[in-house]
């Protein structure tokens, strides 16, 4: 079982920026797919972000391409998704979430394991 556990989130004033991080523990990082999801207020969680083990392939939600970027540290066991120009409609719970599976990595039932999620709030 793999833990995470997600820091970074805030108020942040609409058009600024934010960097999450999720520090996994308990196995083997580089044998999860790492995620972002986000769950605003009576709304489905919805996915933000993925990337691959190796790092070598991400996928984004796409109304979020290029404002977000996930990448990951295999050396520290930690995935971070950067936010930039951000905007009120952000304003989620954002999860950290891990995979051992490689396909459909943009859907919720392909994770095992989810962090507590962090706070975003972006004030306009």
């Amino acid at each position: 079982q793999v833990q995470l556990v997600e820091s970074g989130g805030g108020l942040v004033q609409a058009g600024g920026s934010l960097r999450l991080s999720c520090a996994a523990s308990g196995r083997t990082f580089t044998n999860y797919a790492m995620g972002w999801f986000r769950q605003a207020p009576g709304k489905e969680r919805e996915f933000v972000a993925a990337i691959t083990r190796s790092g070598d392939r991400t996928l984004y939600l796409d109304s979020l391409k290029g404002r977000v970027t996930i990448s990951r540290d295999n050396a520290k066991n930690t995935v971070f998704l950067q936010m930039n120009s951000l905007k009120p409609e952000d304003t989620a719970v954002y999860y950290c979430t891990a995979t051992t599976r490689v396909f459909d990595l943009d859907k919720r039932y392909t994770y095992n394991y989810w962090g507590q999620g962090t706070q975003v709030t972006v004030s306009s």
